[in-house]
């Protein structure tokens, strides 16, 4: 008999992600009860409402750049924090203030702005994944976005940004400098810069979206001790109700902690995070039946998905940091961090569209996940002088280890909809095995090496490295659980930049460097079924100039990145016979053009080609989901009438995509228009900032982005969003 479908109690799942961050909300208390009482500070002039704080030690990030939606430096992997113009790579680290002004709530969302960026899941989606310079990131279970610089520690679904004092992106190839990612993305690195106690707050935020979800956060830190030398800050938010997109609910809940010691010479870190996102009728990609054209896209709120589907996904993780200074020149460093996360969900991972009218065939089925993943880092940073050359060093050892467990249930009814009319049908009872079983484990080992060299005040620098990287891989049958194939490969990848500085205004740049993916295993339906191939090495040539004048920060920079694809051929044998390849300019501004006008944008303009291929008809087609052109442009103006007003405006711009290799099937270009305004002002003394932001103003109707397998997703509908966060 097979069992019942799990009812969806809203009140279960509310207290459930009550629990979540009842932990945090306990830490926080304790935190405000050990520290005496501070003076009240005074006000502060009413322009954006950054964090000022009583007895801040120096800030363990880079400043904020001028405007201060960016940030002036980032994590560039092995070489740590670097100044974005004395970095040979291309990088952009998203500020706190930023991600709150445009009221974000995913990592997915706060990367809308970057030209390099374009997300592949919708908001609806209980999945976050992108596509950076043209190749897929995140787009597996494994988790690709890294937390402080580590892999394994962050959501593997969905990152929320409640938590994220910055968000980075390191574009290109970074295998050499941030190791493999765990599902071989080569795109770009995802970097999320935990919040910790810089200093005292207490913040308190409300906030509502369409059509009736609302929800608030509570922000805390806290220094205390002698020297002030150690720092809490916890973090707990709450959001629940119904969204834009037709009879979906989404219940979601965070609770973050940062606990660190800042000695004379010794230094640690420790943060817990706790996440839980649930979803009724969550949006799904669609695949496109072969030969239909893809038809015009339907209102965004439109969603095929029955209120009876539904996905649960819960994640935990930490991360502990310590170094400790043994000279003045020499520091040695270690890093433990471990997370997991549960998924249970009912639903299609993607509709088949069958006609050009719209028709969709859905066949849900039960999906059980839990991945367990850890993470360790060693290694020693000196700094040293050969000649009049000043070196960088760090040498660094890594391991990663990450077992997934799965249950999927047969398929058992298929009910059919359509895009612009989604029809109510009745629950299909889900087919269940009633345990996970083995699905795979994978152990990533390396050992890296860095050195900057610096010369004549750092007008000239250069960046040499090697990785040398071991993955070992077992995979086993779906819901048996016994071994299918194993596989132990080893791969070095170099990289090399160099940093020109003739002006202090201006640099310019280059680098070359390699990206590593596991090597794909032969499916079942191959001559050589079973067999692995060996790890791909992509390659990436850059060149490019950054400029930081008075304020305002452009960076111009032209690429190649080349990527082996392993495919099927005609007579069945499984091999690395494919090769795509893009090329590309990119250009992105941002900073503080006036006193009141700040600007963030740019445009990416994308070659991409299919250079190899089993199917000689696809030579030189576009790879699927790579436009031809990406731009952004956003802009915030200081309204000079009305002391702490400000407005803001957003275009958003995609080409052409296509979804199949064949270049048949094609997703017409859009474009999107975001309005927003904030207040800044003091009530009761405490600075208080009111937000309201329109996305999509205009209500267009697009299919947003296309993933690596040719599944793509709805763009989001108007939807409006309102928040008062107050500091106490």
């Amino acid at each position: 008999m097979n069992p019942p479908i799990k009812p969806i109690n809203q009140s279960e799942k509310l207290a459930a992600l009550s629990t979540v961050s009842a932990t945090t909300i306990i830490a926080a208390s304790l935190s405000l009860s050990c520290v005496p009482a501070i003076a009240q500070p005074q006000p502060a002039p009413l322009q954006l409402d950054e964090i000022v704080v009583d007895g801040a030690r120096p800030s363990h990030v880079p400043k904020p750049f001028a405007g201060g939606q960016v940030a002036a430096g980032a994590r560039i992997g092995v070489l740590g924090n670097t100044d974005i113009g004395k970095t040979p790579f291309s990088v952009t680290s998203y500020t706190e203030q930023f991600i709150r002004d445009r009221q974000a709530r995913t990592a997915s969302e706060a990367l809308a702005l970057d030209p390099s960026v374009r997300a592949t899941q919708g908001t609806g989606a209980p999945f976050d994944s992108f596509y950076i310079r043209g190749f897929p990131i995140n787009e597996g279970t494994s988790g690709e976005i890294a937390f402080d610089g580590v892999f394994g520690v962050a959501p593997s679904f969905r990152v929320f940004s409640d938590y994220a004092e910055r968000i980075e992106v390191l574009k290109g190839p970074s295998a050499a400098i941030s190791g493999v990612s765990p599902n071989g993305g080569i795109g770009g690195v995802v970097n999320i810069v935990p919040k910790r106690a810089e200093g005292d707050l207490t913040r308190f935020t409300l906030n509502y979206g369409s059509n009736a979800r609302g929800g608030g956060q509570l922000d805390i830190s806290r220094r205390f001790g002698a020297n002030r030398e150690w720092g809490v800050r916890a973090i707990t938010s709450l959001n629940d109700g119904r969204t834009p997109v037709d009879h979906q609910k989404e219940q979601s809940g965070v609770g973050a902690l940062a606990v660190d010691y800042q000695g004379e010479r010794f230094r640690a870190w420790a943060y817990f995070l706790a996440q839980s996102d649930r979803f009724n009728a969550p949006a799904r990609p669609f695949f496109m039946r072969a030969g239909v054209p893809v038809p015009k896209a339907a209102d965004g709120r439109r969603n095929v998905t029955q209120p009876w589907e539904y996905s649960d996904v819960d994640d935990r993780g930490g991360l502990l940091r310590m170094e400790y200074d043994v000279t003045d020149a020499i520091t040695v460093f270690g890093n433990a961090g471990a997370s997991h996360s549960n998924v249970e969900r009912y639903f299609a991972s993607a509709p088949t569209i069958t006609s050009v009218q719209g028709t969709t065939a859905t066949s849900p089925q039960f999906y059980g996940m839990g991945i367990d993943r850890q993470t360790f880092e060693g290694g020693i940073r000196a700094k040293f002088e050969t000649g009049f050359i000043r070196h960088n060093l760090t040498l660094q050892a890594s391991r990663y280890r990450e077992e997934t467990k799965r249950e999927l249930g047969a398929v058992s009814g298929t009910y059919v909809s359509n895009i612009y009319n989604p029809e109510r049908v009745a629950a299909i009872t889900p087919l269940r095995i009633g345990r996970q079983a083995p699905l795979s484990d994978s152990t990533l080992t390396s050992l890296s090496a860095a050195d900057t060299l610096s010369a004549f005040d750092e007008r000239v620098l250069l960046t040499l490295g090697v990785r040398r990287q071991n993955i070992q891989a077992r995979n086993y049958v779906s819901n048996v659980g016994t071994l299918a194939s194993s596989y132990d490969k080893s791969a070095t990848t170099p990289f090399v930049g160099l940093v020109l500085r003739p002006w202090e205004h201006v640099s310019f740049y280059g680098n070359y460097i390699e990206g590593l993916s596991r090597g794909d295993i032969a499916p079942a339906t191959a001559t050589n079924a079973g067999e692995i191939l060996a790890p791909y090495v992509a390659r990436q040539i850059e060149a490019g100039v950054k400029l930081d004048y008075n304020g305002f920060g452009a960076s111009l920079a032209a690429f190649q990145i080349t990527r082996p694809v392993g495919e099927l051929s005609p007579a069945g044998r499984f091999a690395e016979t494919g090769e795509q390849r893009v090329r590309g300019l990119e250009f992105q501004a941002f900073g503080q053009i006036s006193s009141q006008w700040r600007v963030l944008g740019g445009v990416t303009l994308l070659n991409g080609e299919l250079t190899r291929t089993a199917a000689i008809a696809n030579i030189g087609n576009t790879p699927i989901g790579v436009p031809r052109i990406q731009f952004n442009l956003g802009a915030e103006w200081d309204v000079p009438w009305i002391a702490g007003l400000t407005v803001n405006a957003a275009i958003i711009h995609t080409g052409k995509q296509y979804v199949d290799a064949a270049n048949t099937q094609a997703l017409p270009d859009w474009t999107r228009l975001d309005l927003g305004l904030r207040y800044a002002t003091e009530l009761a003394g405490r600075r208080t900032t009111f937000r309201a932001n329109v996305v999509n103003v205009t209500d267009t109707k697009y299919w947003a982005g296309a993933a690596s397998f040719g599944t793509f997703t709805q763009g989001a509908p108007r939807t409006y969003l309102l928040s008062m966060s107050m500091d106490l």
